[in-house]
């Protein structure tokens, strides 16, 4: 489908870039199996994916993070610092779809954000380093 219209920010071919780095980088420091997603600007899901062996869970976890560093524009590891009952609204304002640890990462070009990235199933910090090793190479290549 040509000249269809599309959102600014990521494509389908970077955001495997990404999850694919992100999950590389887990098994390379052998990190527990980890779920890896990347979503757009509105928020919504391009890439999903989770290592073989991972928890079921992870793969919600994932998405929740990243959605959390889009929602407030910083990584998902600075929430964990707000006031608890800012934790809680924001909890219940977005239906569990908001997670105050680290894993959740803003994806940008220059100061423009075009996604996020969130890694579950390591510890918070190990999610962490892999969207983040993930998006340093994605934005080197770029």
């Amino acid at each position: 489908m040509t000249g269809a219209p599309r959102l600014p920010g990521l494509t389908l071919r970077d955001a495997d870039q990404i999850v694919q780095a992100a999950l590389e980088t887990g098994a390379e420091r052998g990190f527990p199996p980890l779920a890896v997603a990347v979503i757009d600007v509105t928020g919504e899901v391009i890439v999903l994916r989770r290592s073989d062996g991972g928890m079921p869970m992870t793969s919600r976890i994932a998405v929740a993070k990243a959605r959390s560093a889009l929602m407030a524009l910083k990584p998902s590891g600075l929430l964990d610092k707000l006031p608890p009952g800012i934790i809680d609204t924001a909890q219940h304002l977005y239906s569990g779809n908001f997670v105050p640890r680290a894993g959740g990462v803003l994806v940008t070009e220059g100061d423009v954000i075009v996604g996020a990235a969130g890694a579950s199933g390591a510890q918070s910090d190990e999610d962490e380093v892999a969207v983040r090793t993930a998006v340093d190479r994605w934005q080197k290549a770029r």
